[in-house]
């Protein structure tokens, strides 16, 4: 009995090492994935996969937002002559450098706050597009943020190409597609933009 007994006590601390190695290789991973995360710019011209695009979205939509108001829209570009017609239009997109994806993260002003709160759209789109970056780098796919919303001129160019209706805001065009190149990983870890406490 008391060597059941010790044999089923190893056996519960082994899992529960387990258990925290495996939570902290979780842990790690999710750390690694945000550290590493570079913008690519250059593609292979290869496919994204429709369980990718659906793997982004999905964590776009993950994202935090004010009073869970959700006020985004995403128009999802994968046809090769749209594709190339956005390389044209926005240059500064980069999808003409072989990507085979384009996201046009949106604010839906039907769905958000009223007032002054209005703009925290701003803030829950932008956490949704960081959610796509980050998981296309954990997919292995390269991407990168190309800003529209608030400069009036694209906001405008952005309106017409896409035929976006009036309660429709562009925030970025998400470009993606297999990477064709790897951009060196920046620290960007700053001690002295750290305050604590107090100013």
């Amino acid at each position: 009995m008391k060597k059941l007994l010790l044999l089923a006590a190893v056996a519960l601390l082994t899992l529960g090492c387990n258990q925290t190695n495996n939570t902290m290789d979780k842990q790690q991973a999710a750390l690694d994935n945000i550290y590493t995360r570079v913008s690519v710019r250059h593609f292979t011209g290869e496919p994204v996969a429709e369980e990718q695009i659906d793997a982004l979205l999905r964590a776009g939509m993950a994202a935090p937002t004010a009073v869970n108001k959700q006020p985004w829209a995403f128009l999802v570009i994968d046809q090769p002559d749209q594709l190339a017609a956005i390389g044209e239009a926005f240059p500064n997109s980069r999808v003409a450098n072989g990507a085979s994806l384009a996201i046009v993260a949106c604010g839906d002003l039907d769905k958000a706050l009223e007032g002054e709160a209005q703009d925290y759209w701003i803030q829950d789109v932008s956490a949704a597009t960081e959610n796509i970056l980050l998981a296309a780098h954990a997919m292995g796919l390269g991407a990168v943020w190309s800003g529209v919303y608030p400069i009036s001129e694209r906001v405008q160019q952005a309106r017409t190409f896409f035929a976006l209706p009036d309660h429709i805001v562009p925030l970025c065009i998400i470009t993606v597609g297999q990477p064709a190149e790897q951009p060196a990983v920046k620290d960007k870890y700053k001690p002295e933009n750290i305050h604590r406490n107090r100013w």
